[in-house]
């Protein structure tokens, strides 16, 4: 028998796009109040993004200091996603909720080396020469 894949009942077309876009802005609220770290991040992208704007020479440098800039964040959302969940299951340790915890702060850990590097390879031979 083949399975058949139906979309999901619900509202369709713009009225999904609204509700859609309410639940970002709910999610990225829930992030600000919960977690230290994403506000951290947001009040340096405020600098940052700008930054990149003036000190990137091409089109193609600024996208890179702006998308990393912004994948921090990504992954933090995720992270955060990632941890509610496990809190929700329970208060009580169980290893595989510290894998899942630690893995996402891995994952954190893994975007801001991206995020250092990408930014060190295109300012630093600039600022060394």
């Amino acid at each position: 028998m083949e399975e058949q894949f139906v979309n999901k009942p619900g509202k369709t077309g713009i009225s999904r796009l609204i509700d859609a876009t309410e639940y970002s802005r709910q999610g990225l609220l829930a992030t600000w109040r919960n977690e230290a770290a994403f506000r951290q991040e947001v009040t340096l992208a405020i600098f940052l993004i700008p930054a990149a704007l003036w000190l990137g020479e091409s089109g193609v440098e600024r996208a890179l200091l702006i998308g990393t800039t912004l994948m921090v964040m990504i992954v933090e959302l995720l992270n955060s996603a990632v941890e509610a969940v496990v809190d929700r299951v329970g208060p009580e340790k169980h290893p595989l909720s510290k894998i899942a915890k630690d893995t996402g702060s891995a994952a954190v850990s893994i975007s801001l080396l991206l995020w250092l590097s990408t930014w060190g390879c295109i300012l630093l031979p600039r600022w060394i020469a």
